[in-house]
């Protein structure tokens, strides 16, 4: 039986400073304990490579946090380390978060020699007043120094990390900051709308933010121009040139596997016997550190196999290409019968279509995602 490709996540929690809209795990500290945390996460992946099961990595994602806290030396120990543990696909992607308050030219180009081959920009806007609002460490000129740095170091690609409906924002000085965003040529974009999440001190203290009419302008706007920059949304908020996809979160979207290793993460292996498990390591930082002489889970489960309609199509459906049911068997060992009446139901309702054998939502279905996922759910 076939498994699906696998790819490594590795979380650095620990920022300079807890932004108010953020629900990640991440950790404010002055001093971060470096090369204790790389050892422990070596330890980690060595203890998870029986999750590999013959498989190369296709892909690598350094999260957090802010990941360019961390010298370019941890990350080379890092990048060493997973070199010399596991197999790696001949189109490895190594991609690495970074925020302009931690941005170094020096630093960027020893991540570069370390084996980071991509890297991610945490810009959010290029507007002083609204990265203050966000509460943002960077300025401006940060946000133009950092893209500059990463361009100067070479990486075989950037993202630029951009976020609109900020607080106060209306739809020019949204596609000011877009526009400015695109005047450097970034072969992907992640441009996604603020959103208020629960356990943030934005949902105890909701922000105004831009009324409905504006959000969808600015939506509409913005897309226009990413097309005509020749960036192709793929992904509900992601857009790239050809080629140039994140070749990590894509496996995520395709319902592939993966291994995650530090504080907090996430993975999602399937086995030989047909069963998938997802678990989480220990959230805190000191508690994941200690866990390396008891256990570093924190929780792991089998999903059940009336979980695997919503499991993916709650992935699946956020592609711009959609899914074959061949995609939807072969991920989850499900029959396609598995998909019905729920699938016959949408196509009825006008909110999902099926074109040269390609599931995908219509236009009224990507409006109500949730609500077309949610039919797959189990009761």
């Amino acid at each position: 039986m076939t498994l699906p490709p696998v790819s490594l996540y590795v979380h650095l929690p620990w920022c300079e400073r807890k932004c108010p809209y953020c629900d990640f795990n991440s950790h404010e500290r002055e001093l971060i304990p470096e090369k204790e945390y790389i050892a422990v996460l070596l330890a980690d992946l060595y203890e998870s490579l029986h999750q590999l099961q013959g498989r190369p990595l296709s892909s690598l994602f350094i999260g957090g946090g802010t990941p360019s806290l961390f010298s370019a030396e941890s990350i080379s120990v890092l990048m060493d380390g997973v070199h010399e543990t596991c197999d790696l696909a001949d189109n490895f992607e190594a991609t690495m978060e970074a925020n302009p308050g931690s941005a170094e030219a020096q630093r960027f180009i020893g991540y570069r020699n370390a084996g980071i081959s991509r890297l991610s920009l945490g810009i959010q806007s290029f507007d002083d007043q609204m990265l203050s609002g966000l509460g943002r460490v960077h300025g401006s000129e940060q946000a133009h120094a950092a893209i500059s740095m990463a361009q100067a170091a070479r990486f075989d690609s950037f993202n630029i990390d951009l976020m609109h409906g900020l607080p106060g924002q209306d739809t020019a000085s949204a596609m000011k900051d877009l526009d400015t965003a695109l005047g450097y040529s970034p072969p992907h974009l992640s441009w996604y709308q603020l959103t208020i999440e629960p356990n943030t001190l934005f949902h105890k203290r909701p922000p105004l933010l831009p009324v409905e009419d504006t959000l969808a302008d600015i939506q509409d706007s913005g897309e226009y121009r990413l097309s005509q920059a020749g960036l192709h949304q793929y992904e509900v908020s992601a857009y790239a040139t050809d080629g140039r996809q994140c070749q990590h979160n894509l496996n995520y979207w395709l319902f592939g596997d993966y291994i995650g290793i530090g504080a907090g993460a996430h993975g999602k292996i399937s086995y030989g016997d047909g069963t998938i498990e997802r678990y989480a390591k220990r959230r805190q930082p000191e508690a994941y550190m200690a866990g390396l002489q008891t256990d570093l889970i924190a929780s792991s489960r089998r999903l059940q196999p009336q979980e695997l309609p919503g499991e993916f199509v709650l992935n699946a459906l956020r592609l711009n290409s959609g899914f074959t049911v061949q995609d939807y068997t072969a991920r989850t060992r499900m029959p396609a019968a598995s998909l019905e009446p729920q699938l016959s139901t949408l196509i009825e309702k006008g909110l999902l279509a099926v074109e040269d054998g390609r599931v995908n939502t219509t236009e009224l279905g990507g409006r109500f995602l949730d609500t077309v996922v949610a039919e797959f759910l189990p009761d």
